[in-house]
């Protein structure tokens, strides 16, 4: 890894059982947490982000949710809500003092509780990329881009008796576009929560990786 030593193989059991132990409820951490910590994403600091929609729908209103950890793409692509301001962003620079460095990649999850069949998932699921474009992530040759959707209704289908015909209800097709919305937005917004949430890092080897510069941002959209 760049900041860290990733095949060290130093996360033992106990880290896991910690983690599972201290699972809370509650806003989610951002930034460099958990396995967003090592994360770099358009030479910026990456890691773990999130953001959410409300969609408006006749038997809503439903909620979609987005958890993105981004280390991807090259600091000259970096747009921020149509902006295309990473050739503005050449400083503070990145210092890799490391030759051979991680692939890039960003995993998302789609969560909702919207009412769909497996094949409408699989539909949210193929929108997250257009969220990703719209920061500038453009899928090179390197990256591996992995995305989930599920929901969380219809419970009740799975607890159904052997005896019984289960049943479930769906958001028809045709109806299925304020969610795609919903979608693109979020994992645009997750991706940038996940940069601006972070601070400077150093890493292994003296490897250095600056925070998103939030003032030069701010400024630019003034």
């Amino acid at each position: 890894g760049f900041l860290n030593d990733i095949n060290g193989r130093h996360l033992r059991a106990e880290h896991v059982a910690a983690a599972i132990d201290g699972a809370a409820g509650g806003p989610i951490e951002e930034g460099s947490v958990g396995g967003g910590t090592g994360m770099v994403c358009f030479g910026f600091k990456g890691g773990s982000g999130t953001a959410s929609r409300i969609v408006d729908h006749p038997a809503g209103p439903f909620t979609i949710g987005c958890f993105v950890q981004a280390n991807f793409g090259p600091r000259r692509n970096l747009t921020i809500r149509g902006r295309r301001l990473g050739p503005d962003l050449a400083e503070p620079a990145l210092i890799d003092r490391t030759p051979a460095r991680e692939k890039s990649s960003i995993i998302g999850v789609i969560a909702t509780d919207a009412p769909l069949l497996p094949h409408q998932l699989i539909r949210l699921a193929r929108r997250a990329p257009l969220g990703v474009a719209l920061t500038g992530g453009y899928a090179y040759h390197s990256s591996g881009d992995i995305f989930l959707a599920f929901s969380t209704a219809n419970g009740d289908a799975l607890t159904a008796p052997k005896t019984s015909v289960a049943s479930t209800t769906f958001v028809p097709d045709s109806a299925l576009d304020p969610l795609f919305d919903a979608v693109v937005q979020t994992v645009e917004e997750a991706i940038l929560n996940a940069m601006v949430a972070n601070q400077d890092m150093e890493g292994r080897d003296g490897n250095f990786v600056p925070a998103l510069p939030r003032d030069r941002v701010a400024a630019a959209f003034a």
